[in-house]
């Protein structure tokens, strides 16, 4: 792969909007990160230092992990970001932390819940009502999941933040558990909370693009039964997670964030086919239901998405094309049934 486009790829998931460096001066205090070295921890911690860095500004981007990859903290620590290895489930440890102001909740657990179903609800609910208490004084970012609401019949429109939660399978409902303990906070200490409910995030070396066009492009067949997907660029996505800490409130607010369409997964099979020049092999029909969301709310918030569809698109299938890394998290987009 060229180091040129790893690099312009880098540049453009972490550098931060007008709208975003304006929102980060009137956050005062530093903005702890929790899980902060997961698939989207790491650009998020950069787009912040980046931002403040920006504005001159003396408060600090602190991200906490157990930071299982020395490279990665070191990477952290090379963009100006304060690192902190922690394990949260010492007593101890969490008792050490920091207080901050500012805090983006980014710990969970998705997949490996079908064969160890506890260690999922320990770390999505155990973990997350440990951290709410320590956390009570702060205004805290909950990433959450579009997975807490129930599939939806593509005519009536994605679920928006009124469609009550009925999720499917333990992993989505240990992501509901998550999103009480700290509403729990919120009702006993007055914690300001704003649960992020994100479906999905798109980095080329992952994400349901990726994994559309590497399937595409190797000739493995495309499974339609989950018609319809929505994406957003990573990028994006942590901007609004970001500006959504001036947002968080008491009762918490509950904010999708995604982008703006519904797509077609047979129309993206097709699209990365003409891109990539290969025909795609559908598997499947459609249902008449899927897993999709409106982030109306978030868009009147924050406008519309900086990185288009199209945009996503053809960098994905430029990465794909051309060799670019693959990180083997996929996100199991077409499960019905909640079995992770």
């Amino acid at each position: 792969m060229d180091r040129a486009l790893f690099s312009a790829f880098e540049d453009r998931m972490t550098s931060p909007s007008d709208a975003l460096i304006e929102d980060l001066a009137a956050i005062d205090g530093d903005i702890l990160v929790l899980g902060a070295a997961g698939k989207m921890g790491p650009t998020l911690c950069k787009l912040a230092q980046r931002g403040l860095s920006a504005l001159g500004s003396g408060h600090k981007v602190i991200a906490v992990s157990r930071f299982s990859s020395p490279e990665t903290r070191a990477d952290l620590e090379a963009s100006g970001v304060t690192t902190i290895a922690c394990d949260l489930l010492d007593d101890a440890a969490v008792a050490a932390l920091p207080l901050a102001e500012n805090v983006v909740y980014m710990v969970g657990t998705k997949f490996g819940t079908s064969g160890a179903p506890h260690l999922t609800w320990r770390n999505n609910v155990y973990v997350s009502g440990r951290i709410a208490e320590h956390y009570r004084a702060s205004r805290i970012v909950v990433f959450s999941s579009g997975n807490v609401y129930p599939l939806r019949r593509l005519g009536e429109g994605g679920a928006d933040e009124h469609v009550r939660p009925d999720p499917i399978g333990e992993y989505a409902q240990s992501v509901l558990g998550r999103e009480r303990m700290f509403e729990y906070a919120a009702g006993t200490w007055g914690t300001r909370v704003l649960q992020y409910r994100l479906n999905y995030a798109i980095d080329l070396r992952y994400g349901v693009l990726h994994e559309i066009a590497r399937a595409v492009w190797e000739g493995r067949p495309v499974d339609v039964a989950m018609g319809s997907v929505n994406v957003i660029w990573q990028g994006d996505a942590n901007e609004v997670a970001l500006r959504s800490l001036l947002h968080a409130a008491n009762p918490p607010r509950i904010l999708n964030v995604t982008g703006p369409e519904t797509v077609s997964v047979r129309w993206l099979a097709e699209e990365f086919g003409r891109r990539l020049g290969k025909t795609p092999a559908i598997e499947g029909q459609e249902a008449p239901t899927a897993l999709v969301s409106n982030a109306a709310a978030s868009h009147a918030l924050f406008g519309y998405p900086r990185t288009s569809l199209g945009q996503m698109i053809d960098m994905t299938a430029q990465w794909v094309r051309e060799g670019g890394e693959r990180w083997d998290k996929p996100t199991h987009f077409q499960e019905r049934q909640g079995q992770f």
